[in-house]
């Protein structure tokens, strides 16, 4: 009898570095019973999730018209590769590193609206016409997410068990904002703007000389 009381004393005050080590290892046998579970055939449809969407209806906030010509539309891919590493700690325990393949577009357009009327100009016969138009200018990336994903994702020990007790919806939020950086960097270099100047030359020299024009020039300038 007076055995099986100390023995319950024992367990009872069992040390606070032991308490630890049980916790990391119930943690680290739900990962791996988790894992387990998710390779064996059938039971992935058994358990499976459902989505739902029970979104409501887009609301209109505001209509602004516009009056730009977008004359050329560029498609542009880069490869992000973010490491974030924390001071004094090896990757193996905090510390991310994400590849992610950010595809998008980039519009080159010319704003008409900045058109005056000293901008044009007609001879009196109304067969040549002169207009200055302001430079091309290039619109926002545009990140398509159904061709941008992450091709792989590196995540130390404190990160996984993080992850775990919180869910975080900007979780590649971060290589996104690269992505979208990287795609108007691209953009500027790639002479987007010139060919939507080109673009709207000839589009403009084709509807007035529809119109009875036969010379029209095109020139541009802030």
């Amino acid at each position: 009898m007076t055995t099986s009381i100390k023995r319950v004393r024992r367990v009872r005050r069992m040390p606070g570095w032991a308490k630890a080590v049980t916790a990391v290892v119930l943690v680290l046998a739900v990962l791996f019973a988790g894992i387990r579970w998710s390779l064996l055939p059938g039971l992935k449809d058994l358990f499976g999730t459902e989505s739902h969407d029970r979104s409501g209806p887009a609301l209109l906030k505001s209509i602004q018209d516009m009056s730009r010509y977008d004359a050329a539309s560029g498609n542009f891919q880069v490869v992000v590769d973010l490491e974030k590493d924390a001071k004094y700690l090896p990757d193996a325990i905090r510390g991310t590193r994400t590849l992610y393949v950010g595809a998008g577009t980039v519009d080159a357009y010319v704003d008409l609206g900045r058109v005056g009327g000293d901008d044009v100009t007609v001879d009196e016969d109304r067969t040549s016409a002169t207009l200055r138009l302001p430079h091309a200018a290039l619109g926002r990336p545009a990140l398509d997410p159904d061709r941008s994903y992450a091709v792989s994702k590196q995540r130390g020990l404190l990160d996984r068990l993080g992850d775990l007790f919180s869910d975080n919806p900007n979780s590649e939020q971060a290589v996104q904002k690269l992505a979208v950086r990287h795609i108007g960097d691209a953009a500027e270099d790639s002479g987007l703007t010139a060919r939507a100047e080109s673009n709207t030359t000839e589009m403009l020299q084709g509807l007035l000389r529809s119109l009875g024009f036969k010379e029209v020039r095109v020139s541009y300038g802030d």
